[in-house]
This record gives C-alpha cells, structure tokens and sequence, in this order.
C-alpha cells in the first residue's frame, strides 16, 4: 500500500483559516512564532487558533534561532505537540524541549543534503526548504527537487514555492512523507485562500 502523502498549512494567523484547514483534512497547521515574519501571532492568537484544533491534528509552533527561554514561554502557554526550528539551531538545542521536533534544511546549490541532515539524527522529519539570503522561510520558491537523493532514511517534508499547480510534480518527483504549504494557499501573507487550501488537499489525495 501506498502510503498517504501527509499536508501541513503554515502561517496560519487566524481562528477561521485553522477550522477550515482542518475541515479539508489537513494532518498538522504551523503558528510562526518569529517576530520578523509578515505571518508571526503573538501568545494570544495562538491560544485562540489552537482552540480550533481539534485532537489528531499537530499544532506546530516554528523558531527561528529564538532563545530558549522564548521557546519555553510559549510551550508553557500553547499546547504545541511539534517544534520546528528554522535557523542555524544545533541538534543539542532541538533535543533540549524533549518535544518531537523537525529540522528545516535549505537547499543551497552544491550543498551536500546528506551532511547537512545527518547531523539532526533526532528528528521526526526533515523540512527541505528553499535558501533565499536573509530569508528563514516562506520564500514562495521551488528548490530544485531533482538535488535530492532518493535514498535518505528521514521523513522529508517539502516546502518551498507548493501551490495546487505544481505539489503533484513534487509528490512524484521526491514521494515526501508530507508537503507544507503557506504562500501557496494565500490570499495575502497571514491570510489563507479556503479554495486553495481545497484545492491543495485534493491534489495531494489524488496523487
């Protein structure tokens, strides 16, 4: 049996876009707790988005280079069943949380992918996203997938530039164990498309 192809929707920002996404069946949303992001929500809109998912669905709160103290703030306030760092974070930092975590690596020509994930052994998942200098995240561009060896022993995650247009191609191209969209799904940065997040998950499913 094939295995199902599992989706996450980042840079939710409202109650509203979380319900929806979980009505179309989304496995996991992501809260960007990162002050410089144009989709960052503060302690108290993440309490009032999680309130809207329900049980089976991962609340993922994402980091980028914060300090300990800032990631333990929010785990004490938020019920964040999943971490994920997207800065220069160690594997020493990620495990600290004794939370499951995924490692956001940007693929970079040339970069050697399996150096770069086999120092995260830890992790329940590898994020492949595109590198774009001074951005962590949310670049709105594909990476090139053909980069990626077949052969890696981590659950991959695939981000970087996924729209409903083009997220079958990347199924195909590298079968991930999940996709993770935020652009792709927008009207406006922060503000989620109910269609595209339609469209996306049936894309996915059809695979």
């Amino acid at each position: 049996m094939k295995p199902r192809t599992r989706i996450k929707i980042c840079g939710i920002t409202q109650p509203d876009d979380a319900a929806y996404a979980v009505a179309a069946g989304v496995d996991a949303i992501g809260l960007v707790f990162y002050p410089k992001s144009p989709r960052a929500v503060s302690v108290a809109q993440a309490q009032a988005i999680v309130s809207k998912v329900p049980g089976f669905v991962t609340v993922t709160g994402l980091f980028v280079d914060a300090s300990a103290a800032y990631i333990w703030q929010h785990l004490e306030a938020i019920p964040l069943g999943l971490l994920q760092f997207h800065g220069n974070e160690s594997v020493h930092f990620c495990e600290k949380f004794k939370r499951p975590y995924i490692k956001a690596i940007r693929v970079r020509p040339g970069m050697d992918i399996r150096a770069a994930i086999g120092q995260y052994k830890t992790a329940c998942g590898i994020l492949l996203d595109s590198y774009q200098p001074g951005v962590p995240g949310g670049t709105g561009i594909c990476f090139d997938w053909q980069a990626i060896p077949d052969d890696l022993d981590q659950p991959l995650i695939i981000a970087g530039g996924l729209n409903p247009d083009n997220v079958q191609q990347a199924i195909q191209s590298l079968q991930p164990f999940a996709v993770d969209v935020s652009g792709g799904v927008e009207k406006s940065k922060g503000v989620k498309d109910h269609q595209k997040i339609l469209a996306f998950v049936r894309e996915v499913a059809s695979v």
